[in-house]
């Protein structure tokens, strides 16, 4: 047998044991005591019963007739006799016996008291200096029929009185563990980016210093997410400036220079200084992600958001076929920030747009739930890839430009709001395809239903399912 691994269960259930050994061992102890003190009674009983006869039984005895030896005492009627007695002379001789009395029942006289035979407890006293006995005979099975009887008398309240123990002190352990449970609560309903403290009033003195523990281990975690967020925003925010600096002067020495060979490497540090501003800007929406607060305090209309960032993008040449946006006309209320939503959105568009074929759409839809859906063609990604893409800096068997950050965005700020972000390839009913769904928080928060064949984002940065 398996021990239970709540705590709960096993103070209830060893408790619960040690109650009903207690009980037991309460039950055999009163049972021997009884039967102890039943004897004495029975004993005392039959004692009385022999003194109480034998003088009559002389004085019948002696006023008999002369000739007349034996006789058996005649009832008025029948009853169970679980008494019964026979008087003898000094020779063995029969003279007096109730009317069930059995001869072979009464062993001969040997010394006044009690003697057992392996049916019977018989009592012997005498009279007229042992000329005269009595023994008084009560069957061993009457005495145990009535002990058994009493027994089975005692044991019906405990039958009900120990599972009544067992019920009381589940109740009293639940109450009991009641601030333990609310602080598994509390733990549990801490997400990824809630390192709040954990409220420890009310706790046992016992489990107090673990949730102590526990907050100052929250607050030195939160103390170190933070300072590495805040380097990595600013690092990123620093090295803005510089780089557009150093890419000003760069297109100006190709607007400048007449040499093939120079113009070719000042277009390629062009590049690169342009894929590190890109980058820079990636870090430090990740660091944003990443730092929380993402739920807007007021509800937000992601359609009109939706609208404004696809309005911006296809105002690069060739974006205008490119893009394909599906949006309700009526307000799509949620409970996200509205730069987080833009972020969102842009990074799915960005990463349909690069992986995708180069000139191949990129369709947008939302639905009036808050789901948002960006989907693009190309070859399918193999299911255990889908997981890894929401990693940072994780691209893939992907050839296309890229910092490997867009997805991981993406995971960071759905775990931050409790969103639902899910990766599906190919597209749902056909062979190729990819598709990233983006399930934004309504105001009152909801849970929505993950479909089969689709891979969930875990809902904590950095992590998925």
């Amino acid at each position: 047998m398996t021990a239970p691994r709540s705590l709960q269960w096993r103070i209830s259930l060893w408790l619960g044991v040690g109650v009903a050994l207690l009980w037991g061992i309460a039950t055999v102890a009163t049972a021997q005591k009884l039967r102890h003190e039943m004897d004495k009674v029975f004993d005392s009983a039959l004692e009385e019963t022999a003194q109480r006869l034998l003088p009559l039984a002389v004085l019948d005895i002696l006023g008999r007739e002369e000739g007349d030896t034996s006789q058996r005492t005649v009832t008025l009627r029948e009853h169970d006799e679980y008494f019964t007695y026979a008087v003898r002379d000094d020779r063995g001789g029969m003279l007096l016996r109730s009317h069930r009395a059995d001869d072979s029942v009464f062993p001969p006289f040997s010394k006044m008291g009690f003697v057992d035979t392996p049916t019977h407890r018989v009592y012997f006293d005498a009279a007229l200096q042992g000329t005269i006995t009595i023994a008084v005979a009560e069957p061993l099975a009457h005495r145990r029929e009535v002990a058994n009887e009493a027994l089975l008398g005692l044991a019906w309240p405990l039958a009900l009185l120990v599972p009544a123990s067992l019920l009381l002190v589940w109740a009293v352990v639940r109450v009991s563990m009641a601030p333990i449970r609310n602080l598994r609560t509390g733990i549990e309903a801490r997400g990824s980016g809630d390192l709040t403290p954990i409220p420890a009033a009310g706790l046992p003195s016992e489990i107090g210093p673990i949730a102590d523990a526990v907050n100052h281990l929250l607050l030195r975690l939160s103390r170190a997410l933070d300072a590495e967020r805040s380097f990595t925003a600013n690092s990123a925010h620093e090295l803005r400036t510089p780089v557009a600096a150093a890419l000003a002067q760069t297109q100006r020495l190709i607007a400048e220079t007449k040499d093939a060979v120079s113009r070719e490497r000042a277009l390629q540090i062009e590049r690169a200084l342009q894929r590190l501003s890109r980058l820079s800007e990636k870090l430090m929406q990740l660091a944003r992600a990443e730092g929380g607060r993402l739920r807007g305090r007021e509800t937000t209309d992601i359609a009109s958001v939706a609208k404004m960032v696809v309005d911006e993008m296809v105002r690069k040449p060739g974006m205008t076929e490119r893009i394909i946006l599906d949006v309700p006309e009526t307000p799509v209320p949620a409970g996200i920030d509205t730069d987080s939503f833009a972020i969102v959105l842009r990074n799915l568009v960005e990463n349909g747009l690069k992986h995708g074929p180069p000139d191949g759409p990129v369709a947008i839809a939302l639905s009036k739930d808050g789901v948002l859906t960006v989907s693009n063609e190309g070859p399918p990604v193999p299911s255990d890839q889908l997981s890894r893409l929401l990693q940072p800096f994780e691209r893939g068997g992907t050839t296309a430009e890229g910092s490997g950050l867009g997805l991981a965005i993406v995971n960071a700020i759905a775990a931050g709001t409790g969103s639902r972000f899910i990766l599906t390839s190919p597209l749902p009913g056909q062979r190729s395809g990819f598709e990233a769904r983006f399930a934004a928080p309504p105001p009152k928060r909801e849970r929505l239903a993950e479909k089969p064949g689709e891979k969930r984002a875990a809902n904590s940065a950095g992590s998925a399912l």
